[in-house]
C-alpha cells in the first residue's frame, strides 16, 4: 500500500472539494432539493458538484479503488480499498451559512476507515488522522491532534447534532447523559469530531447516522488517541448509533446509560 499516495490523493480530494463547496458558500440564490418526503433532508448544487470533483480525482488517481459517495452511491473497485465521501457534512448549516459544516473524506479497508479528512474550507481548517498522522492545519498554522484524556462526566463537554438525537429512546437516552455533564452543545455536525479530535471537548453522541457520516470522523477522533464505539461498544464504521470520546472515563460513563437502548 502506497500510503504517501493515498495521503495526497485524499488532500487533492480536499482541495477540489473545497474550491467547489466555496463557489456556492452564502451565495445569492442558493437553493436545495429535499431528499425526505417526511422531512428535510437537503442537497445542494454545492454538495453534487463537490462529489463530482472528488470522482473526476479518483478516476484519474486511483481507479482501481471503490467509492462510496453519499450523492452518487456506491462504485465497487479492485483494490479492497474504498474512498467513502460525504461532500457537505451539514448541509443544514451549509443553507444557513454557519461555517460548521465540512467535507468528509476516509478511505477504508475490511475492517473499517485507515485514514481519513475533515476539511472546513470556509475556515481553511483540514483536521487528519491516519498512518501515523494527527494534524490539524490551518489559519494559525500546523499543530497536533490531541484528545484530552479521561475525566468524569460532571466535567464533560457533550455535543450533539439535532436535539431529537433520532427517536424517542433515543433521545431519551441522550438526556440522561447530558443531565450529568458539564455542558451540551448542539448543531455541530462533523465539527464536533474535529473539536473532540483537537483536544476541546469530550463526548460526541449521535444516532441515524450513514457510513459516510462517521467513516471520517472515526480516523481523526481515532488517531488523536479518542475512542469511537457504537452505542453497544461495538464498531461504529457502518453508521446508525455512534459515540466518540476523549478519553476511556467518559466512554464508558457514558456508554453505561447508553447501551440500555435495544
Amino acid at each position: 500500500m502506497d500510503t504517501n499516495h493515498i495521503i495526497s490523493t485524499a488532500h487533492a480530494l480536499a482541495d477540489v472539494a473545497r474550491a467547489e463547496t466555496l463557489r456556492f458558500f452564502r451565495a445569492e440564490g442558493l437553493t436545495a432539493d429535499n431528499k425526505d418526503s417526511g422531512g428535510f433532508d437537503p442537497v445542494t448544487q454545492a454538495d453534487r458538484a463537490a462529489e463530482r470533483a472528488m470522482r473526476a480525482v479518483l478516476s484519474a488517481r486511483r481507479s482501481d479503488d471503490g467509492i462510496l459517495g453519499e450523492e452518487e452511491g456506491f462504485q465497487e473497485g479492485k483494490s479492497g480499498l474504498t474512498w467513502v465521501l460525504d461532500p457537505i457534512d451539514g448541509t443544514r448549516g451549509f443553507l444557513s451559512g454557519t461555517p460548521t459544516w465540512g467535507v468528509l473524506i476516509a478511505v477504508s479497508d475490511a475492517n473499517g476507515p485507515i485514514y481519513g479528512l475533515i476539511d472546513q474550507p470556509y475556515i481553511g481548517e483540514r483536521f487528519e488522522g491516519g498512518f501515523g498522522i494527527s494534524k490539524l492545519s490551518g489559519p494559525q498554522g500546523e499543530r497536533g491532534l490531541k484528545v484530552l484524556g479521561s475525566r468524569s462526566l460532571n466535567e464533560s463537554i457533550l455535543f450533539t447534532t439535532f436535539p431529537e438525537v433520532g427517536s424517542a429512546e433515543e433521545e431519551t437516552a441522550f438526556r440522561a447523559v447530558s443531565e450529568k455533564v458539564q455542558l451540551t452543545r448542539f448543531g455541530m455536525d462533523c465539527y464536533a469530531y474535529a473539536l473532540l479530535a483537537s483536544g476541546q471537548v469530550d463526548l460526541v453522541i449521535e444516532a441515524g447516522l450513514n457510513s459516510y457520516d462517521i467513516q471520517a470522523p472515526i480516523a481523526v477522533v481515532e488517531a488523536a488517541g479518542g475512542i469511537v464505539t457504537d452505542w453497544q461498544g461495538g464498531p461504529a464504521h457502518e453508521g446508525g448509533r455512534a459515540i466518540a470520546a476523549a478519553g476511556r472515563q467518559q466512554h464508558e460513563a457514558a456508554l453505561e446509560i447508553l447501551s440500555r437502548v435495544t
